[in-house]
Parts: structure tokens; C-alpha cells; sequence
């Protein structure tokens, strides 16, 4: 996001001095030590078909992906590392909810383009670290659906058909595709271009935050960090092939909007709703931040290191002893989405899971 840059540098700077700048942030040995223990926890709660449950939903793509996206964010692949066996067969249950007729990624057990999405990324993920040929026929498959579904405005909706937006789920399918795209899936210009135009029509200017649908509407710290996620994940592809009209005077957010979009990030990383969803898509955002250069120059590095060890005090106070994240109290699904969330946010500086890589 460099473009955006030039004029934002001077006030987020001031912003972040408290917390000096260095080379990046590292996880110590307490954070390791916690990881470590929620993925042998998350390990033991995976059912006998690969996939993982949490509260009301049974055999869940989502939550097998999220649980998936945990131990990949340590490195841990199908047969390599010490879960390499139940990575294995995570990735086996996601490929055999692969819908015959379209790749729709719900299983029998039902679900929605959020599920679908999910387990779109953590397949981009699998195959792009692994090239194994039994992923890419059915990551084919969900990659061609997302496109398909997109609806007329550039968003995506609960349903595969185009059928409306939201910039929830319009986040998680282009994130999806971001992935895929990474891994060597082409996704064609106008379906990212038409998406982060949609995204960008749902930004605040008044406020700093992102709303949930274009036009209108309250913003939010989930959404906020959803769209600043996408933002800086799509960066390159713009500057590379011309996505999303970057000279467009009409653009809700330019380079001008970065400082009052990251303060209210910031002023609303303790919102009580989607507060690991959230933070989920905040991670991913600042470690972007923190990793951009002007003139030589990472200027925003301080932001990161004070996000990170902010949200690090914050995940390790409230771990259970068994490892995990159980004390639901935040309009959130339950303990195994929960603690898959904490893992990867804490794993970020590891910089395994592709998507997170600078």
C-alpha cells in the first residue's frame, strides 16, 4: 500500500512513538509455550473424520479450516511436523465436503459462503505450501464458484448465487481468492476489481471505520479490520495489474484516510462483539503495516510491535490452563474457534501461513 502512503506517514508515526521501532516482532518463549498447549489441545478435540466441531456447529468446514489455519500458522503440514497426521486429515474431511456439482465447500452437514470461504483459504493455504495434486481439483472447483457468485455491486452474500453484499462476507471470499491466487489459481482482475470497489464504498470517511453494507450504516472494529486487512493483502495485485481503479477521484478511501482508519482500529480493539473474529482480521492488518517501506524506510513498524504485544498481554491472560480459550463472553461461536484465532494472531511473527506473509 505504499500509494497511500506519501501524506499518511507524519501522523501515524507521531501516533505509534511510545513503542520504538526494531527489526519485527518475535514471539517469545511464554507465547510459544502457550501455543504449543492450545494445539495439543485443539488436537484432542478433533473428531474421528478429521474435521472439528464447536458449539452449535457439527462437523463445520469453517471450523475445521480455522483449526487447520492454527497448526499451519506453526508450520505443522499434512504428514510433516508433530500434527502433521491430523492436519492430514482435516485437509482429507475438507476435500470430501467438496459439493459434486459446483465445489460447494458446507458437507453434509450444511452451511453458507462464510463456511465456504474458509475452507477456500485453508485449501489456497494447503496447496500453495504443499503443490499436492488431490487439493487443486477441488480448490479449482470453490475458486470457480466464488467468481460465479459474485452479485452484480461486487460483493458476495450468505447464499452461492448472487444474491446481494455484505463486507463480511465479501471480505472472506476475496481473501479466499487472494490465497488461491497466490498458489497459482489465476482469478480474473474484474471479479478482485469489482470487490475491493464494493469494499471501498463501504468505508466511513466521517468516522475512520467500515460499515457492514455500502450506503450506510454503523462501523465496526470487526469490519474496520476486515477491510483494512483486504486493503493491504490486495496492494500488489493492484500495483501490478491496475485493480480497483487506484487513480478513481471518486475512491472513499485514499492514501489521506490511513491515520484516521487505523486510529479507530485502534480506539476499537476492546469491542465486546466479534472480538476474535476481529482481532483475527486486525493481525493481519497491522503485521501489513508494520512491514511497509517508504523511502527505504519502515516507518509503520512501531504500530505492529505495539499492537502485537498489546494483544499478546491481552491472549495470554485470558488462556485456561488446559490451553484453550473457553470463556465465551463476546457474542462468539465457542472454544475451538476461539483458541484456532488466538493461535494464529500469537503466530503471526513465525510468518508461516503464506496469506500473512509480507
Amino acid at each position: 500500500m505504499r500509494w497511500y502512503l506519501t501524506v499518511a506517514v507524519a501522523a501515524v508515526v507521531a501516533a505509534a512513538t511510545a513503542t520504538p521501532a526494531r527489526a519485527d516482532v518475535k514471539m517469545d518463549d511464554t507465547t510459544k509455550k502457550a501455543t504449543a498447549k492450545a494445539l495439543e489441545w485443539l488436537a484432542a478435540k478433533q473428531n474421528q473424520d478429521g474435521s472439528w466441531s464447536d458449539g452449535g456447529y457439527a462437523h463445520n468446514t469453517a471450523i475445521t479450516a480455522f483449526a487447520l489455519m492454527a497448526f499451519m500458522s506453526q508450520g505443522h503440514l499434512p504428514n510433516q511436523g508433530q500434527y502433521g497426521p491430523e492436519v492430514a486429515k482435516g485437509a482429507r474431511f475438507l476435500l470430501s465436503c467438496s459439493r459434486p456439482e459446483d465445489g460447494y465447500l458446507v458437507g453434509g452437514r450444511g452451511g453458507n459462503m462464510y463456511c465456504h470461504a474458509m475452507a477456500t483459504l485453508a485449501l489456497a493455504e494447503l496447496w500453495g505450501s504443499t503443490q499436492n495434486e488431490e487439493i487443486k481439483p477441488a480448490l479449482k472447483k470453490a475458486v470457480d464458484l466464488i467468481i460465479k457468485c459474485q452479485s452484480p455491486e461486487g460483493g458476495w452474500r450468505y447464499q452461492p448465487h448472487p444474491s446481494g453484499s455484505d463486507i463480511s462476507i465479501t471480505v472472506m471470499q476475496v481473501k479466499a481468492l487472494r490465497a488461491a491466487n497466490n498458489a497459482g489459481l489465476k482469478v480474473p482482475n474484474e471479479t478482485m476489481n469489482k470487490a475491493l470497489d464494493y469494499i471501498d464504498r463501504c468505508y466511513n470517511k466521517g468516522v475512520g471505520g467500515f460499515s457492514y453494507q455500502a450506503g450506510g450504516g454503523a462501523p465496526g472494529f470487526a469490519r474496520t479490520a476486515a477491510g483494512l486487512c483486504i486493503l493491504f493483502l490486495t496492494e500488489g495485485d493492484r500495483k501490478r495489474e491496475g485493480i480497483a481503479g487506484k487513480d478513481n477521484p471518486n475512491k472513499r478511501f485514499t492514501k489521506e484516510e490511513l491515520p484516521k482508519a487505523v486510529a479507530y482500529l485502534k480506539s476499537q480493539s476492546q469491542s465486546y462483539m466479534h472480538y476474535f473474529y476481529g482481532h483475527y482480521y486486525a493481525a493481519h492488518a497491522m503485521h501489513r503495516l508494520g512491514g511497509l517501506e517508504v523511502d527505504g524506510k519502515k516507518p509503520y513498524e512501531a504500530e505492529w510491535d505495539q499492537w502485537y504485544t498489546t494483544v499478546n498481554k491481552s491472549f495470554l491472560a485470558s488462556q485456561a490452563k488446559d490451553g484453550s480459550w473457553t470463556q465465551v463472553s463476546r457474542g462468539e461461536v465457542g472454544p475451538i474457534y476461539q483458541t484456532s484465532i488466538a493461535v494464529v494472531i500469537l503466530s503471526v511473527p513465525m510468518n508461516y501461513l503464506p496469506i500473512f506473509q509480507r
